[in-house]
């Protein structure tokens, strides 16, 4: 069986935890960033768990993690 590509945007995208889980930055944070509180802008920041909808296709780009 021939090697799989890895879907260059995810790459960039997600990481996949120890335990299997999918990892994605929060959006809405690059620009028009006045007229967001502090606090909302702070949470952006962290790192959340992607829904679990979009688990299997997300792993199916990212064969190799």
């Amino acid at each position: 069986m021939p090697k799989l590509k890895t879907h260059s945007g995810a790459k960039k995208r997600f990481k996949i935890s120890k335990n299997g889980k999918v990892i994605r930055a929060h959006a809405n944070k690059s620009h028009i960033l006045n007229k967001k509180t502090t606090k909302r802008k702070r949470g952006l920041r962290q790192t959340t768990v992607t829904d679990q909808t979009n688990v299997a296709k997300v792993k199916r780009m990212l064969p190799y993690k």
